[in-house]
């Protein structure tokens, strides 16, 4: 994060080297460096922060709450409900203050959230979620497309980059407009994480434990509406920063539960969002590219590589587990901690969500 935050203060025109940044910071409004780097790239970098932050921990919320590692917004309805909402008004011409985007979206995301539910059941397992937010998630960027052939030729170019999500020409105005919400959601996401962790037990042992399955999963749906949706209104949908960040965070600590999950996968997913700015700024200079085509470009198949090593440690893991219980049976002797660990428990399917923790 440190190198990331350094290289979008420096890198780019006027190029400002390390050493001047505190001159620069100091003399915002006297010279041209201080102008761009406190008016234009300090909140870039703030938004990207912030922003990545965000997705991150709802894409940890959204995984743990389905038991699916595959949950992510945009296979839920609730990036294409918050996109839909936001450029539904300006295609159809109708003014909108900017402090009503934010509502806007979340109600954007509240449609795709809830369709989601009411259309797999709320009695239905976690898979059944997934699979049907893919379906509400298809017909609501149909319906966004049909929006762009409504669009002139000025409103689809603005359509069309904010879809990919970008955080070009984003002020200090945007950045203070995401604290009220963040307000919201922290505090729900402290009372949420232990809960995650019972519901990655099932639904039944879940119960069993006091936790109400069904309810404790809707709640999850809605903080990661509030943290995504006023994200989403601010720099557009921008991809896989959800579904890439939690993965980060489990490769640090596989052992560990959300409760310790959720921190990490937030900073990962505000270094994603920070670093894949760079060359969403840069690499085609001056013309600026969509930082959701980065964060895409990047984040897919460095998610399915995390995936696939993910599978692989517990399959080899299960192996050892026998050879040393079949050791220590004839030694007489206790197996590790971690091999004891796994060769007593059934992990998680990766397409399915099927095995659950026992």
């Amino acid at each position: 994060m440190a190198v990331a935050s350094g290289c979008a203060l420096t890198l780019g025109t006027p190029y400002v080297p390390l050493y001047q940044l505190p001159a620069a910071l100091r003399d915002a409004d006297a010279t041209l460096a201080g102008i761009v780097v406190t008016e234009l790239r300090v909140p870039r970098l703030a938004l990207a922060l912030v922003a990545g932050a965000c997705l991150g921990a709802a894409g940890l919320v959204l995984q743990e709450a389905l038991r699916n590692p595959l949950a992510i917004p945009e296979m839920l309805g609730v990036s294409s409900g918050a996109a839909l909402g936001v450029a539904a008004p300006l295609v159809l011409a109708v003014s909108i203050p900017a402090a009503v985007q934010p509502l806007l979206a979340i109600g954007g995301a509240v449609l795709g959230g809830g369709l989601t539910l009411l259309a797999a059941g709320l009695g239905r397992g976690p898979s059944a979620v997934l699979l049907t937010g893919a379906a509400v998630a298809a017909a609501l960027q149909a319906a966004l497309l049909v929006l762009m052939v409504m669009a002139d030729q000025l409103d689809l170019q603005l359509i069309y980059r904010y879809l990919l999500g970008s955080l070009s020409a984003r002020t200090w105005d945007d950045v203070t407009g995401l604290w009220p919400w963040l307000l919201v959601a922290a505090p729900a996401l402290v009372l949420c994480a232990p809960v995650l962790s019972v519901l990655r037990l099932g639904d039944e042992d879940a119960e069993a434990l006091g936790v109400r399955a069904q309810r404790a999963r809707v709640a999850a749906l809605a903080i990661a509406v509030v943290l995504i949706a006023p994200v989403t209104a601010v720099c557009g949908p921008v991809a896989w920063v959800g579904f890439l960040a939690p993965h980060l965070a489990r490769r640090l600590n596989p052992a560990a539960d959300a409760v310790c999950w959720l921190p990490w996968s937030a900073a990962w997913g505000a270094v994603v969002v920070a670093v894949a700015d760079i060359p969403a700024r840069l690499a085609l200079a001056p013309v600026e590219t969509p930082v959701g085509a980065w964060t895409a470009l990047l984040g897919v198949p460095a998610g399915v590589a995390l995936l696939r090593s993910g599978t692989r440690r517990p399959a080899a893991l299960r192996r050892a587990a026998g050879c040393e219980a079949v050791r220590s049976e004839q030694s007489g002797r206790e197996p590790s901690p971690e091999i004891r660990g796994h060769g007593h428990r059934q992990e998680p399917d990766a397409a399915t969500g099927a095995g659950e923790g026992r």
